[in-house]
């Protein structure tokens, strides 16, 4: 196939295209600035995702769309620019590839999309955290996030030959040590959880390849949490009192990724 990535230079972007070459397919990659390490047989185009005409120029030829590009944080630019450019954006990637007849998208979703890291004081209903979770995003970022899962139900419902994987990513790192040297506080708050980025790039080719119609959102969550401490404990240290549906045996995820098991075959 031929895949359009956008965000191509970013951290998931330059894991994933690798893979996706080593795989046997060919590459347009979409940013606003070029690669660091260009790659040979790979297209690059400076994009701008909120110009929906030249996304859909972008588009042309491809047979798949993975979306990772959007600013990352509420806090690397005013609320405003973060909301519009990825909820703009998102609307412009699902719009191109429907009226080009690319039926196969995957988007990169957050474990924020329900809100939490960035939330003053993150609310979880129960444990561990699956898709039916409802959200109380809070900060510009977390809801454009919520907001682009629902753009996937809504391209869905009007292109019924539309197969779309909405993937939550968990802290995207290279080793799990990596994630278990972040600041305590914000673990509590994302309750320790990580994806290793190999297996966030399989994540994304499986969301274009995997057999299902509709729209879908998965977790996309290591098994483990990036601490050795007992997920029972922590969560009797910091979230005490909240319903916990099955048991949660040593250092397990607080976040269930078996949909995306059952949807995709996808295994951390």
């Amino acid at each position: 196939m031929r895949i359009a990535v956008t965000g191509g230079a970013g951290r998931l972007g330059s894991a994933l295209i690798p893979h996706l070459l080593a795989e046997g397919h060919a590459v347009r990659s979409l940013d606003t600035r070029p690669p660091n390490s260009p790659l040979d047989g790979v297209e690059t185009l400076q994009v701008e995702l909120t110009d929906a005409q030249a996304v859909m120029r972008a588009f042309e030829g491809c047979d798949a769309v993975i979306h990772l590009g959007a600013i990352p944080s509420p806090r690397l630019d005013p609320a405003p620019v973060v909301h519009h450019n990825n909820v703009e954006g998102g609307y412009n990637v699902l719009w191109a590839a429907a009226e080009l007849g690319i039926w196969r998208v995957c988007l990169a979703s957050s474990i924020n999309a329900i809100g939490g890291v960035y939330s003053r004081a993150p609310r979880y209903d129960y444990f561990p955290l699956d898709e039916d979770h409802p959200t109380y995003a809070e900060d510009p970022y977390s809801l454009s996030k919520w907001i682009l899962e629902q753009q996937g139900d809504a391209f869905a419902r009007r292109y019924e030959n539309m197969s779309i994987a909405s993937l939550r990513f968990h802290g995207l790192v290279s080793s799990r040590e990596q994630m278990s040297e972040a600041r305590p506080e914000l673990a509590i708050k994302h309750l320790w959880g990580y994806t290793l980025l190999p297996s966030a790039a399989r994540a994304c080719l499986l969301g274009i390849t995997a057999s299902f119609r509709g729209h879908h959102t998965l977790y996309i969550v290591a098994p483990d949490t990036s601490i050795s401490t007992p997920s029972s404990d922590l969560l009797q240290a910091h979230y005490p009192g909240i319903p916990v549906r099955r048991p949660l045996p040593g250092n397990v995820s607080l976040f269930d990724s078996s949909r995306a098991e059952r949807i995709l075959g996808w295994k951390h």
